[in-house]
């Protein structure tokens, strides 16, 4: 099942149940992906955004909340944060499971090889391959570390 298709089916049955926080955090990932169709559009893609792209967009939302409950635990706000911990679970749920940090060297070396890189000029070519070929399943800030370790050695 297409993610945009798993995320609406969450929904409907988050509204049955009377999940507010679920409805809530749902709709907002909904929004999201309906701008994100909305720019596409504009483009010229007519079908919309891609699965990948949604995932790229579930990431940002992630990352975007575990900064909001850290800023809210270091002023006093601890019920809010707990919302946007909870709102983070939510959208992880329609995530793929992060690579281990073993797969995760495991996947630079198997690039390195197959790109052929020898030097720092081409991490960035390495990188746009894992970000498409593992999409949602890699932090690339660790990752980014990683492929220059091994690309100094």
């Amino acid at each position: 099942m297409p993610l945009r298709d798993s995320i609406t089916e969450s929904t409907k049955t988050a509204m049955k149940s009377g999940d507010k926080i679920r409805v809530s955090t749902l709709r907002l990932v909904s929004a999201a992906i309906k701008d994100r169709d909305i720019a596409a559009r504009a483009e010229d893609r007519c079908q919309g955004i891609g699965d990948d792209e949604i995932l790229s967009l579930l990431q940002k939302m992630v990352k975007q909340r575990e900064e909001s409950a850290k800023t809210y635990e270091d002023n006093g706000r601890p019920e809010l944060a707990e919302r946007e911990r909870t709102e983070i679970e939510i959208v992880r749920e329609f995530m793929p499971q992060p690579l281990s940090e073993e797969d995760m060297k495991a996947a630079v070396a198997k690039m390195v090889e197959e790109t052929g890189a020898t030097g720092l000029k081409d991490m960035g070519k390495i990188m746009g391959r894992l970000k498409s070929e593992y999409a949602g399943r890699l932090d690339m800030g660790q990752v980014g570390a990683v492929v220059k370790g091994h690309l100094c050695n």
